[in-house]
C-alpha cells in the first residue's frame, strides 16, 4: 500500500513540474540572452535599464488603412531605433491578417531610403548574410506562416533609426451583413511539442522572447481607418479599443484610436461595420492590363430557411486547458460551452475531449443530451485551471476515434487560443478524415492565432469563431447553433457560358453554412461577355443566380491581381495540401516574383549598398513581444525556485494535491475495518 502511494506522489510531482513549465525558459538579462533550447519555445526577456546596453526597441508602429466596399488597403510603418553604444543586428515577428498580400517594402535609415525587391528566399538569405558580413545595412522580411512574418535587419549602428514601411492588400468578407477589418499587433506564444514529425524533426524556427505578464513596450501605436461605400455605413464599432469616428456625410468615416496612450500592441484591433440598403455588395469587378484579365464575382447566397425536422447531430468538443489558457481565456472557454452544452437537443449526443500536454475524455463513446450528462461535463470543466502544453493533434486524434454512429452527422468543436507550432500536422488530420466530420473551431482571446483557428474551419468544412470577452461566449455559441442547424447553400456548381474563364479559384465549394457571399477569383481571355451561372440546393429548393458579364463593373482594380495570387497560394500551402511538392514550390516561388508578394518562398531584400560598419561586429538582438493582453506566464513557462519562498509554495501545492488522495485511502481502509 505505502508503495502504491508514494508512486501517486511521484506522478503528482512530475505533473506540477510539468504545470509550471508548459515550455523551455531562457531568461534574457541586460538584452542578452542565455541559450538554453532556443529553438524549441519562446522565451522571456528581462529588459535593462541601463544606459547603453545593447537593444533595438519599437518606438512608434503607423497604420494606415484605406477600405473601399471589400477591398482594405493597410500600410504599415514601423520605427525602430539603435539606442546601445555599438553596431545591432536585429530580427522580430510580427502578425497580420491570414488574408494579407504584402506586396511592397521600403527601408529607411537615416536619409538613406531603399525599396525592397522580392528574390527566391534562399537568394534573398545568400544576399542578405553577405550584406552583413561586409558591414552593409540590409533588412530582409520573410513568411514563417500565412500570418506570421520575420523582419531581420543588419548593421544598425549606434544612433540609427531604422523605418520599415510595408504595404499589403486584403480582402474583407462580410458574414450576415457584418464586415470585420483585423489588424493583429502582436504574435501569441507558440507551444511546441517534443517531437513535430515521424521522424523526430522540429520545425526549425527560433522561438521569440516574450516580456513577462503584465509588461508594457513603451513604443506609440496609431491606427487610422478610412472607410467608403457606395451605400450608406449603417454602423461602425470596435470591440476592442475606444474609437473616435468622423464621418464624412453617411458613406466615408475615418477611424483613430480615441486614446493615443491606450496601448494597442497586446491585442488585435478589431473593426466592425454594417452597410444599410444593399447589405452585401454582388456582382462582377473587372481588371485588364498588359499581360492578364482578372475577375472577381461575388454572389449574394439566398435567405437562410428555417426547417422543422432537423436530424440528430454528434458534438465532439475539444477545449484547450493549457498553460495559455489559465485565467481569463479559459473562464470564457468554460462560459462558451457551458452554453453550447446546455443548449443541445435530446436527440443529439455529445462528448468532452480536455487537451493540454495529454488529453482526457468524458466518455467512451458520445452520450445523450439529457440533464445528468450535460451537468457532468460542466464539472468537469469547472475543475480545471489550465496548465501544461498544447497537444492539440494527439487530442484530435482522440476524437476520430470514438466510435461514430453512421445516421448521426459529426461534428468536431476545438475552443482554444491556437497558441501551438505545428499547424500542418492539425490540417494533414482534418484533410485525411474531411469525410468523417466537419470541423468548427472557436479562437479564444485577444491576439488569437487566426491561422490555425481559420484553418482548421477552413479546411474543415465548416466555420470560425473568435471569442474575445466572457460576454460574448453566449453571442458566439448562437451564431454556431443557427450556422450549424440549418446550411445555407449545399452542392454549389458554378458555370461559365460564353465566357472564356481559366484559373478559378478556389476550385471547389464547399456547403455554405453561414449567410456570406461566394467569392470567385479567376483570369480570362477574349472579350468580357457571356454569363455565370450559380445554382445549389436549399431547405426547400434549388437555388439559382445569373450574372451577366456585360454588366461587370471595370476599370483599375490593380488588387484583383494580388487578391487572386493569394487565393492561389493559399489552397496550395497555408493548409497543408502539398507539403513538400517541388512543382507546387516552384509554382508558388514564380507566382511570388511575378506578383512582387511574400510566399512561403520568397522574400523581400533591401540592401543599402555603403560599408557602414568596416569590422563587422555586431550584436545580435531579439525584439520582445508584449504576451498578449489577457495571457499568463504559463504560456511561455514558468521556474520553480526562481523567487524566495517558492519552494514552500510548491510543497504546498504537492500536499493539497496529495491530501485527498491519501484520505480516500485511509477512509477506504477504515470501512473495511468497521465491515470485518
Amino acid at each position: 500500500m505505502k508503495t502504491k502511494i508514494w508512486k501517486k506522489i511521484i506522478c503528482l510531482l512530475a505533473a506540477l513540474c510539468m504545470l509550471t513549465g508548459s515550455a523551455p525558459v531562457v531568461y534574457a538579462e541586460e538584452g542578452k540572452a542565455e541559450e538554453k533550447d532556443r529553438t524549441l519555445s519562446p522565451y522571456f526577456c528581462v529588459e535593462s535599464e541601463e544606459i547603453g546596453v545593447d537593444s533595438f526597441p519599437l518606438k512608434k508602429t503607423s497604420v494606415d488603412v484605406k477600405i473601399d466596399g471589400i477591398i482594405a488597403d493597410t500600410y504599415v510603418v514601423q520605427t525602430y531605433a539603435n539606442e546601445g553604444n555599438g553596431p545591432i543586428n536585429a530580427s522580430y515577428v510580427f502578425p497580420a491578417s491570414t488574408r494579407v498580400t504584402i506586396h511592397g517594402m521600403q527601408m529607411q535609415v537615416g536619409n538613406q531610403r531603399v525599396t525592397a525587391t522580392i528574390k527566391e528566399k534562399e537568394e534573398a538569405e545568400e544576399e542578405f548574410e553577405t550584406a552583413k558580413s561586409e558591414g552593409k545595412t540590409a533588412s530582409m522580411l520573410s513568411e514563417e506562416k500565412p500570418n506570421m512574418f520575420t523582419m531581420d535587419v543588419a548593421n544598425i549602428m549606434p544612433g540609427d533609426e531604422v523605418r520599415i514601411e510595408l504595404h499589403y492588400t486584403e480582402l474583407i468578407m462580410p458574414t450576415d451583413g457584418t464586415y470585420q477589418f483585423v489588424f493583429p499587433t502582436v504574435v501569441g506564444p507558440r507551444y511546441v511539442g517534443p517531437v513535430i514529425d515521424d521522424c523526430g524533426n522540429r520545425e526549425e524556427w527560433n522561438g521569440m522572447p516574450y516580456l513577462p505578464e503584465g509588461s508594457q513596450p513603451s513604443g506609440a501605436y496609431d491606427i487610422n481607418v478610412n472607410v467608403t461605400s457606395g451605400v450608406p455605413i449603417s454602423s461602425l464599432s470596435s470591440s476592442t479599443h475606444d474609437i473616435n469616428i468622423n464621418w464624412d456625410e453617411k458613406t466615408s468615416a475615418q477611424v483613430s484610436l480615441a486614446d493615443a496612450n491606450d496601448f494597442a500592441g497586446n491585442r488585435d484591433f478589431v473593426l466592425d461595420y454594417r452597410l444599410s440598403g444593399e447589405a452585401i455588395q454582388t456582382g462582377l469587378l473587372t481588371d485588364s492590363n498588359e499581360t492578364e484579365n482578372v475577375f472577381m464575382l461575388m454572389i449574394q447566397p439566398p435567405e437562410r430557411c428555417e426547417i422543422e425536422e432537423i436530424p440528430p447531430r454528434e458534438y465532439i468538443f475539444i477545449l484547450d486547458v493549457s498553460g495559455s489558457m489559465y485565467g481569463f481565456p479559459l473562464d470564457t472557454a468554460k462560459a462558451l460551452i457551458r452554453d453550447l452544452v446546455s443548449n443541445l437537443r435530446e436527440t443529439d449526443t455529445f462528448n468532452l475531449i480536455l487537451f493540454s500536454g495529454t488529453s482526457s475524455q468524458m466518455s467512451r463513446r458520445s452520450v445523450p443530451a439529457t440533464q445528468e450528462n450535460i451537468d457532468k461535463a460542466i464539472k468537469l470543466i469547472e475543475s480545471e485551471d489550465g496548465g501544461g502544453g498544447t497537444e492539440l493533434a494527439e487530442a484530435m486524434e482522440t476524437a476520430l476515434r470514438i466510435p461514430d454512429d453512421p445516421e448521426t452527422a459529426r461534428n468536431i468543436v476545438v475552443i482554444s487560443d491556437g497558441y501551438v507550432w505545428g499547424e500542418s500536422e492539425v490540417f494533414q488530420l482534418i484533410h485525411e478524415n474531411q469525410s468523417d466530420a466537419d470541423f468548427f473551431s472557436f479562437g479564444i482571446g485577444f491576439a488569437v492565432n487566426r491561422y490555425l483557428m481559420e484553418g482548421i474551419a477552413k479546411t474543415g468544412q465548416g466555420e470560425s469563431f473568435i471569442v474575445m470577452e466572457e460576454e460574448e461566449a453566449a453571442e458566439a455559441a448562437e451564431k454556431f447553433r443557427t450556422y450549424i442547424q440549418s446550411p445555407v447553400l449545399t452542392d454549389i456548381q458554378v458555370s461559365f457560358e460564353g465566357f472564356d474563364t481559366y484559373d478559378v479559384e478556389p476550385t471547389t465549394l464547399p456547403t455554405l453554412y453561414a449567410s456570406k457571399p461566394i467569392v470567385l477569383l479567376g483570369k480570362w481571355r477574349g472579350e468580357a461577355t457571356g454569363t455565370i451561372k450559380i445554382t445549389g440546393k436549399t431547405g426547400t429548393g434549388t437555388f439559382t443566380q445569373e450574372i451577366p458579364v456585360a454588366d461587370s463593373r471595370s476599370g483599375s482594380n490593380d488588387a484583383l491581381g494580388y487578391l487572386w495570387a493569394r487565393k492561389r497560394v493559399e489552397r496550395l500551402t497555408d493548409y497543408g495540401m502539398s507539403p513538400g511538392n517541388p512543382d507546387v514550390k516552384e509554382e508558388v516561388t514564380q507566382l511570388g516574383l511575378n506578383y512582387h508578394m511574400i510566399t512561403p518562398h520568397t522574400s523581400f531584400i533591401a540592401v543599402i549598398d555603403i560599408v557602414r560598419n568596416p569590422d563587422g561586429n555586431a550584436t545580435d538582438v531579439d525584439q520582445a513581444n508584449p504576451l498578449p493582453l489577457g495571457v499568463s506566464n504559463l504560456a511561455v513557462g514558468y521556474r520553480i525556485g526562481s523567487e524566495p519562498g517558492e519552494v514552500l509554495l510548491f510543497a504546498a501545492l504537492v500536499l493539497m494535491m496529495f491530501l485527498p488522495v491519501l484520505s480516500r485511502k485511509i477512509w477506504k481502509k477504515k470501512e473495511k475495518s468497521v465491515d470485518r
